[in-house]
This record gives C-alpha cells, sequence and structure tokens, in this order.
C-alpha cells in the first residue's frame, strides 16, 4: 500500500464547551513501519465498522469549502501539508460549535491500492493499558484504539477525478438513530449521502429471490448460489469496494455468466453497476431448510417475521405470499 502522504494533527478539546485548541504539525510524517502499520490497520478497522454511508460532495461552498481546497492539493496548487492544516482548522472551527465533541488526533493519509488512489481522514483517541517494560516492571502504557472508530470518512480520489456521474465516491461512518453530534464531521467533509447502502443490499437480495425462483433451481442449487454471493459481497466489505454486479453474476453462474445481470437489467430493479454491500442485512440472508417424511422446506432468513413466522410452542410455520406456481398446483388438485 504505497503511503504518498500522511500527517496527524491534534485538536485539544472536551465534550463540555470549551474553546477547541489546535496542536498542529508543521510536516508530513516521514514513511515508516510504524505509519505502514498504523494505516493497515485502520483500513481493516473502517472495512469493518457496519453502519457506513457513501456519498458525494456538496457543491463547493463557503459552507462546504472541503472538496476546493483537495481539488487545489491535487492540481499542486498547495502542498499536503498545507491542505491539512486548512482543513484541520476548519473541523477545529465546527468541533466549537458542536458542544459535545470531543477532540483528538486527526489523521489525513493519502496512500494507493492498486491502481486506485484514496484520501483516508480520521478522528482517532486513546486507549490507557498496562505493558510489560524490558526490565519486567508493569507500566501504563496509552495506544490508539482503532477498535473504537467513530468519525471517519475516505475519498476515493481516482473515483471523484474520472466519474462525474458518482454518487458513492466517499464513504463516511453514519451516526445512528438519525441527527448526532457526529454530523459535524460529515459537513466537515462536505459530503452528502447519494445511495442507501442497506436499501440497495435489500434490493440485491429481493433482485436474487426473485431470479432463484424464476430459475426454478434446485435447492441445492439455490443454496449454494447464496453462499456464492454472501462470500463475494464479504470479501468486497473486507476490502472497502462495492459489489460489482457483473462480476458477481460471472460468479453465481459461470456457465451462463450473464444471466443474473441481465435478469436485474431486463427487471428494472434500479440498480446501479455496483453497489456497496451492507454487512449487517447480509448476515440476515441465510437459508433455513428441512425435510422429513415427503415434505421438504426451504427459504430464506430475512422472509421469517415477516412472510413466514414460525410457533415454536405449536411447532409450525405461516407461510405467506405462496408461489403462483405451488398455488397453481394446489388449484389442480382441488379441482
Amino acid at each position: 500500500m504505497p503511503i504518498r502522504h500522511c500527517i496527524v494533527h491534534l485538536i485539544d478539546k472536551k465534550p463540555d464547551g470549551s474553546p477547541a485548541v489546535l496542536h498542529a504539525r508543521d510536516s508530513e510524517l516521514a514513511a515508516s513501519d510504524a505509519i505502514e502499520n498504523l494505516l493497515a490497520d485502520l483500513n481493516d478497522s473502517y472495512n469493518a465498522k457496519q453502519g457506513k454511508a457513501w456519498g458525494f460532495f456538496h457543491g463547493e461552498s463557503g459552507a462546504y469549502p472541503f472538496s476546493g481546497w483537495l481539488k487545489q492539493y491535487l492540481d499542486t496548487e498547495q502542498d499536503f501539508t498545507a491542505f491539512s492544516r486548512t482543513a484541520v482548522e476548519h473541523l477545529q472551527k465546527l468541533m466549537e460549535e458542536s458542544n459535545l465533541s470531543t477532540g483528538g488526533h486527526v489523521l489525513f493519509a493519502h496512500y494507493q491500492q492498486g491502481m486506485t488512489e484514496y484520501l483516508a481522514i480520521a478522528l482517532l483517541h486513546h486507549s490507557e493499558g498496562v505493558a510489560v517494560n524490558a526490565e519486567l516492571d508493569v507500566t501504563p502504557s496509552r495506544h490508539l484504539d482503532l477498535g473504537q472508530l467513530h468519525l471517519a470518512a475516505r475519498v476515493n480520489l481516482s473515483e471523484w477525478k474520472n466519474n462525474q456521474a458518482s454518487k458513492q465516491y466517499i464513504s463516511f461512518i453514519k451516526g445512528k438513530n438519525g441527527k448526532k453530534v457526529s454530523d459535524y464531521f460529515r459537513d466537515f467533509i462536505g459530503c452528502q449521502e447519494g445511495v442507501d447502502g442497506p436499501g440497495e443490499t435489500r434490493t440485491l437480495l429481493k433482485a436474487f429471490s426473485d431470479f432463484v425462483e424464476k430459475e426454478d433451481l434446485p435447492e441445492e442449487s439455490a443454496r449454494e448460489k447464496t453462499q456464492t454471493l454472501v462470500d463475494y459481497a464479504t470479501t468486497q466489505t473486507k476490502l472497502g469496494e462495492p459489489m460489482a454486479l457483473e462480476e458477481l453474476s460471472s460468479l453465481i453462474d459461470e456457465d451462463r455468466p450473464q444471466a443474473f445481470f441481465d435478469h436485474i437489467r431486463n427487471s428494472d430493479y434500479g440498480l446501479s453497476p455496483e453497489i456497496p454491500a451492507d454487512k449487517r442485512t447480509l448476515n440476515q440472508f441465510r437459508r433455513f431448510t428441512g425435510r422429513a417424511e415427503g415434505l421438504s422446506i426451504s427459504f430464506e432468513a430475512h422472509l421469517l417475521g415477516s412472510k413466514i413466522e414460525y410457533d415454536e410452542e405449536a411447532g409450525t410455520l405461516v407461510i405467506k405470499g405462496l408461489p403462483t406456481q405451488l398455488i397453481d398446483q394446489l388449484k389442480r388438485r382441488k379441482d
């Protein structure tokens, strides 16, 4: 992971309405194994974080100046240190306006993965712990706690520069339960939500369920394809990359690599060619299967509680919205 530029500043602020004090670094961090390890760990923690959202920059304005500063840096009108200093001063002001915000170390990193360039910005905090030193004494120890990452964003610089129509080149950790004090960080980036990750994932899973039903796949095949979808989505989530629907289609059916993609396109689900996977939604997408005495039942876990109700005490399932093909067979049997 080539790191082009990296710097850390400190904003000292307590959540009591006190002024935020900026301690700005005046030069970039030198390349080192520690910086490489920090950024690798940050990426792992960020990719695993649930509740992220995807979006794009607001138009540059006085309220949202960050994209303009970033463009100046990329156009070499100012260096990375000056860009980060200007940006962190703006973040300091927004923190002061948000009384409950807490300061921390602000990391800016411009790096590359494969052919793609990224800018990562994160507010990092320390945790207190203990360590054993060379003299075998137990001593206090402070370390960056990447497991408690609440304010961070990542800009896909390559996508921003090369795809003007994109609405998902920024990802950011989204606050829960509506408006939160952390919204000031999203406003600092100047990002508006463009893609509903959970909604897009639910739509994809609905498209997949429809595809399995339309193809009338044997249960074993349906289960294998379900696992393929979940494995691919999980891998992309760990990499911090969106799911490419054509690539997914080719994995689901190697003999007919376009079949699932054509189903999505022809049925007008409204999905983009690439969508971010929502980990929480995926975790609910499993299949329950059972066979006994001429009875075979199989359904996807996300239907439990909606189309399918389970009464544990009575040992029964109530199924709503029966497949049309099954209804036709039952009607013919009745006649």
